[in-house]
């Protein structure tokens, strides 16, 4: 049975060296029991997806700059997240304004390789079978 995602869903990226919490605008106007709920559209980032603390990975350009300067050995540089395209799956059959709600086993794309997933939805008794 999946959890329905809302703000505050703890979040972690596979290259990321720190947690994070996925922020959802009151702008979808629904709510999990008391926190607004998240579509397959809350990607977007540094309002929906912020910081996962350091990136370590090696396509990413601050990293390749970092690994660069410190004469070839890796170095993780600050994450800024770059997520270009939409949650997914989502769930199909539950719309909120007209997209998909989310739920806890869809993951984002980073455009440097990291895979970001859930570890936590935010409010565990709001489940979706």
């Amino acid at each position: 049975m999946a959890n329905l995602i809302c703000n505050g869903a703890s979040i972690s990226c596979s290259y990321g060296t720190a947690s994070s919490s996925l922020t959802i605008l009151p702008t979808n106007e629904v709510n999990t029991d008391s926190m607004p709920a998240a579509t397959v559209d809350d990607y977007i980032p540094l309002v929906n997806i912020m910081s996962f603390g350091q990136c370590s990975s090696e396509t990413n350009p601050s990293v390749i700059a970092a690994t660069a300067a410190a004469n070839g050995v890796q170095t993780p540089a600050p994450c800024i997240p770059s997520t270009v395209t939409p949650w997914s799956p989502g769930i199909s059959d539950v719309l909120i304004n007209g997209m998909n709600a989310l739920d806890d086993s869809s993951t984002c794309n980073c455009l440097w390789a990291g895979a970001i997933s859930f570890s936590d939805a935010g409010e565990e008794d709001v489940t979706i079978s």
